[in-house]
């Protein structure tokens, strides 16, 4: 292994705005603290909250990097002197605190995860933010068990897409809201089993048709002018969890059937959590999750890749974010794996 240079290539913004304030420019190479790990960066996943940062609506946690990119596959460079478990040369996907679009990153050591079998490495840097997420909050925060019906609205994102494999992994059945029959049809191949347009007037009718007696639990992405139709589809005793808001931060909500119903509404982000929170979250992946890669099924936890540019080019992967059009995860090729 080669020795480490001082400063490495990233990305960085010096103001708000659109793609086009994405820009190179080199740093020193980033300290790592005595229960961090420094990764050579092969590929970075792109995301929304990558999205808002850049346009000023979603500023880092204190102590965060200011660097665009949460989650990056590559390999162990260096370790601090508390880490255990992992060793140089180890390959990894991880959740980063911020710092992912870049030649290197640190992370906590408890928050990387081996590549799982038969994934690519531009595929398990597309593995941590989203699996992180689905399974901290529709799995552990919202209790979605086996036998029960969930409401995905954005099944075709790359959280949603998460959510849709995960849930089908565990006899779920998985109902899912897009923008396009075209996204319907890519839900519908990952597993999903019922898919309707969100922009139907009819909406409220057709997922009722499909789950009569409500949905068991509705992982909300969109908020906004949702709201009110999530808590009419619900069942008595559902969960409504919200991660998202794409469609507002401000809903009318009838109170009094969120009560009739005993509806519990939760809500929650990943990034601002702490270690020991994401901790948890990585060793029930580790445990529940990660040995299914091994199994038959566990091709359909593979995540697609709609598209892979350079790490010069992420303004061109921000645009193609934006604007709605893709299905599945967008991914950052940073280095190549040779030391």
């Amino acid at each position: 292994m080669s020795a480490l240079p001082t400063h490495y290539t990233h990305v960085q913004f010096n103001a708000l705005g659109g793609p086009e304030v994405l820009e190179l420019a080199q740093s020193l190479l980033p300290a790592i603290a005595p229960d961090q790990v420094l990764i050579k960066v092969e590929y970075a996943g792109v995301n929304g909250p990558d999205v808002a940062q850049r346009r000023g609506l979603y500023p880092p946690p204190p102590g965060a990097s200011e660097i665009l990119g949460l989650e990056v596959s590559g390999t162990i460079v260096a370790l601090g002197a508390e880490v255990t478990g992992w060793r140089l040369g180890d390959k990894v996907c991880a959740l980063v605190p911020g710092g992912g679009y870049g030649e290197y990153v640190t992370t906590w050591g408890v928050h990387c995860l081996p590549i799982p079998q038969g994934v690519s490495m531009a595929q398990a840097a597309a593995l941590p933010e989203t699996f992180f997420t689905v399974w901290g909050h529709m799995f552990m925060r919202g209790g979605l068990k086996p036998g029960e019906t969930v409401l995905i609205h954005g099944g075709s994102g790359g959280i949603g897409s998460a959510a849709v494999t995960l849930a089908k992994q565990f006899a779920v059945k998985v109902l899912v809201t897009c923008s396009s029959q075209e996204k319907i049809d890519y839900c519908l191949g990952l597993g999903a089993d019922h898919g309707f347009n969100y922009h139907d007037e009819d909406l409220l009718g057709q997922i009722k048709a499909e789950a009569p007696k409500g949905v068991d639990l509705v992982l909300d992405m969109a908020s906004g002018d949702l709201i009110d139709l999530n808590l009419k589809v619900l069942a008595t005793e559902g969960r409504l969890v919200t991660i998202a808001l794409q469609r507002g931060r401000r809903a009318e909500v009838d109170v009094a059937m969120l009560m009739a119903k005993r509806i519990c509404w939760t809500g929650a982000t990943l990034r601002p959590q702490s270690v020991a929170a994401k901790q948890t979250i990585a060793d029930g992946l580790l445990e529940l999750v990660w040995p299914r890669f091994e199994a038959a099924e566990g091709a359909d936890l593979v995540p697609h890749l709609f598209a892979e540019f350079a790490l010069a080019d992420v303004a061109k992967a921000h645009a193609l974010m934006e604007s709605g059009q893709h299905r599945g995860k967008l991914v950052l090729k940073v280095t190549s794996d040779s030391l």
